[in-house]
């Protein structure tokens, strides 16, 4: 991260990991409606494992990039005496997310081979765990994230907190349709915002009004060059965010009425047709029984 396309990247996988997992839940829900279970990802019939696969790859990609593939002397320690230098700090607490998803990603696939008891609640405890390492990363970050930047990232802590805490809660609520419905749009939102922040941090054209990028520690940065400037980019911002949030309400409600008239369909015309078969076999056995008692009463006149 720290780039236009260190947040576009990571905020691409984020937007579709959430829409794949929005669409699958929306989807189980729609056709089991009464048996729903929340799930923390989703098997492929082939391969079984591509989501928790990708996550692994992904993120080992971005630590390589952070650690090695990013730097002039792929390495990210001092070659004098092997410390970590202090430009350097934040690419290893990015690592660390990374680390986490990994782990998460990881025992996703080993709890599904082995079955243990409580396998379901714990994997969404290491999937908060990983929300948590986030916003805990994202709230003591080493770079000095203040004004325009810093709100930014503020308002991104909002909407890991959403995630952190619907993905606890779908440990005491495993049922409950509604909690994965909004982890779901959170982790897409995240991807979103993360996208959102690469163009207008680091896109010239889009910096706001009174204020102009500048370069502190080799990387780039927002500078206001007033308080009011300030406090109308900060405005922005607001404005943008809430801009978004109402944009990806909107789409996610539709979304949902696209997909519940696609497989919702499917549930109802099957409980109809079950509801036909069985007033039929209730109808059939009226008429058996009474073409019974009529023989009966034949046989009782002879």
């Amino acid at each position: 991260m720290g780039t236009l396309v260190g947040h576009i990247v990571p905020g691409f996988f984020f937007f579709a990991l959430g829409l794949w997992h929005l669409f699958n839940h929306i989807k189980v829900f729609s056709l089991h409606p009464k048996s729903y279970v929340s799930c923390t990802w989703f098997p492929l019939s082939k391969p079984r494992y591509l989501e928790p696969l990708v996550i692994i790859i992904a993120s080992s990609l971005s630590i390589s990039v952070e650690l090695f593939l990013g730097q002039k002397n792929h390495q990210p320690f001092d070659p004098n005496d092997g410390t970590i230098p202090s430009n350097h700090l934040h690419n290893f607490e990015h690592s660390c997310i990374s680390i986490t998803f990994i782990t998460y990603a990881a025992f996703a696939i080993i709890f599904d081979k082995t079955r243990p008891v409580a396998h379901r609640d714990l994997i969404n405890l290491i999937g908060a765990l990983a929300f948590a390492q986030q916003l805990f990363l994202f709230h003591f970050h080493s770079s000095d994230h203040t004004g325009v930047e810093g709100h930014y990232h503020l308002l991104l802590q909002l909407v890991v907190f959403v995630s952190l805490v619907t993905t606890l809660l779908g440990i005491a609520l495993p049922s409950s349709f509604l909690v994965s419905f909004v982890r779901s749009l959170s982790i897409s939102f995240q991807g979103i915002w993360l996208m959102s922040m690469a163009c207008m941090l680091w896109t010239p054209s889009l910096v706001p009004k009174d204020c102009f990028l500048h370069i502190e520690e080799g990387r780039h940065t927002i500078r206001c060059s007033s308080v009011k400037g300030l406090h109308r980019a900060l405005s922005l911002v607001n404005i943008q965010f809430s801009l978004f949030l109402v944009a990806v309400t909107i789409f996610a409600m539709w979304f949902y009425i696209f997909l519940q008239r696609i497989y919702g369909e499917k549930i109802e015309y099957s409980e109809l047709r079950t509801k036909e078969s069985k007033d039929i076999e209730i109808m059939m056995t009226m008429v058996e029984v009474h073409d019974t008692e009529s023989r009966n009463g034949v046989k009782s006149r002879a």
